[in-house]
């Protein structure tokens, strides 16, 4: 079974500049999720994007790599049971021409 977010919209502080560690800025995560399905071990996307919300928002993070293992491990604490991951994050609105993101993907 695979679950698909896509432009989980979350304003958070994260990046490196003075500005970006004083204000929210939006960060848009898309993500794929890989697991075997049964009664008893589903997952609940509505928790699944709440806990990606809340990884963001208390960790405050200054790279979007570390932000991108961050959730990563989060994930997989919380829902063992993940077989493959995919995460994006991206920062739409730091320039002012286009979206920077990054992104990865783990088999487990």
């Amino acid at each position: 079974m695979n679950i698909v977010i896509e432009a989980l919209e979350c304003h958070v502080i994260i990046g490196l500049l003075d500005f970006e560690r004083e204000h929210t800025q939006r960060v848009l995560v898309d993500l794929r999720l890989t697991y075997n399905y049964s009664t008893e071990t589903f997952i609940d996307y509505a928790d699944l994007a709440l806990l990606i919300e809340k990884e963001l928002k208390e960790k405050r993070y200054e790279l979007l790599e570390d932000a991108l293992l961050g959730v990563k491990a989060a994930i997989c604490r919380t829902y063992p049971h993940t077989q493959a991951l995919s995460l994006k994050i991206a920062k739409p609105d730091i320039i002012s021409n286009c979206s920077v993101a990054l992104s990865d993907s783990w088999t487990f």
